[in-house]
């Protein structure tokens, strides 16, 4: 059946493609139905199917209690079963089917480019992202969102290892987070806008230390090589940094490195030099639009480098409004565009400007953007500078997703990297 589907006309083909969209995706995280164990469609007792992450998402931890999402009737995970028609049309289908969604998302191989490698979320999963970064020990990536649990972490695979931070407004909740850091020693770092205030966790989850009443609206937040942790005030136009010990909980010294910065949010530091980057997002006079700014410090803070919208676009055929920027391993300036909804390589910062896709048609509206680059996972052992680009996906403007983009490497590189495991 599924090798005369797939040689048939286009009337057959309209048809597949309708049950495929109709009928085989779960309509909470719209990835395709499959045999796998988290894909598998499961009904509810409402007669609604979604996928079974997805049941494992909405159900409480341990009384599994859920709510449909479409119609709201109250049932428990255990009440779910296998929806047996919908297996049945995935078989009798067979290669009729387009590949997953996922697999078309990479990007074209070029020099220079990145392509997709691995992609996870989706909605039940991720609400409204506003942040994430990575453990440099274990590699998992932390993830802040407005969930229940305002922190979430992913192993490798895209699973959900963990999850913490209790929206309230209790010293230790998270109101609203802004964006996140993992320090070299797997403490995470939390910019929280509801109270105005800089939380650290340990990697489990408890409260370590609250910094409060010395930010006006804390921001980005980033580590150093040093495990110093950089942030950036949007309100007081500033970045800081701050020395803490973070197994006792303690902040031992606080410093403005700048201080005449223009609404800032992203930053981010060059872990081959020590550059750092920051984001500016100046608002016209007499107008609601919003540009944005790219600047460069050294590790000295003398700035060596600084591009802004209007110079992007004497070499980009399109706006650019910056989103989230990084550093790739050889020190490029790397930003998320919403407008092109693509991740684009500015270059070194003393040769700005210029622009080059990295990766394109990859989200919808693309949030944040951390690279691993350089930093140690184990002793002596560093990881090969994936980029991280945390999106909404452009097929379903409602659906959350992290991607995890891996730079294009010679095949001589790589034959020696294959040599060497």
């Amino acid at each position: 059946m599924g090798a005369e589907a797939s040689g048939g006309g286009p009337a057959l083909r309209d048809l597949v493609r309708e049950a495929e969209i109709s009928l085989l995706e779960c309509k909470v995280c719209f990835e395709r139905f499959g045999h796998r164990q988290q894909r598998r469609p499961r009904n509810l007792p409402c007669g609604h199917v979604v996928c079974l992450a997805c049941v494992a998402a909405l159900a409480h931890p341990r009384t599994l209690a859920l709510e449909c999402p479409f119609c709201r009737r109250a049932c428990r995970g255990c009440d779910t079963s296998d929806c047996l028609p919908v297996l049945h049309l995935l078989e009798l289908l067979g290669s009729a089917l387009r590949p997953a969604p996922a697999a078309n998302r990479a990007a074209p191989s070029s020099p220079g480019a990145f392509t997709c490698h691995h992609a996870f979320g989706g909605w039940g999963t991720l609400v409204n992202p506003t942040g994430l970064a990575l453990c440099p020990k274990t590699g998992r990536v932390v993830v802040v969102h407005d969930g229940k649990r305002r922190v979430k972490i992913f192993d490798s695979g895209g699973g959900c290892a963990h999850q913490f931070g209790e929206k309230g407004d209790a010293a230790q909740d998270i109101r609203y987070p802004l964006d996140v850091t993992v320090t070299n020693d797997c403490h995470v770092v939390v910019t929280d806008a509801g109270d105005r205030s800089i939380k650290v966790f340990d990697f489990f989850g408890q409260i370590k230390l609250v910094i409060g009443g010395q930010f006006s609206l804390p921001w980005g937040v980033e580590t150093t090589p040093q495990n110093g942790v950089l942030v950036t005030d949007a309100e007081a136009g500033s970045l800081h940094l701050l020395e803490v010990d973070f197994p006792e909980g303690v902040l031992r010294r606080t410093e403005r490195l700048q201080a005449d910065l223009c609404h800032p949010r992203g930053v981010a530091v060059s872990w081959l030099t020590g550059a750092i980057a920051v984001l500016e997002h100046p608002r016209a006079l007499g107008s609601g639009a919003c540009g944005t700014t790219v600047k460069v410090f050294s590790a000295s803070m003398q700035l060596i480098g600084q591009v802004d919208a209007f110079g992007l676009s004497l070499f980009f055929p399109s706006k650019i409004t910056a989103s989230a920027v990084t550093f790739d391993h050889q020190g490029n300036v790397i930003v998320a565009d919403t407008c092109s909804q693509a991740v684009l390589c500015l270059g070194k910062p003393e040769e700005f400007p210029g622009a080059s896709p990295a990766a394109e048609q990859l989200c919808r509206w693309p949030a944040q953007l951390k690279a691993l680059s350089g930093r140690q996972t184990s002793p002596g052992k560093s990881v090969p500078a994936p980029q991280l680009a945390f999106s909404l996906p452009t097929s379903r403007p409602l659906s959350v997703w992290a991607f995890i983009l891996r730079a294009e490497e010679p095949a001589s590189l790589a034959k020696s990297h294959s040599n060497d495991h």
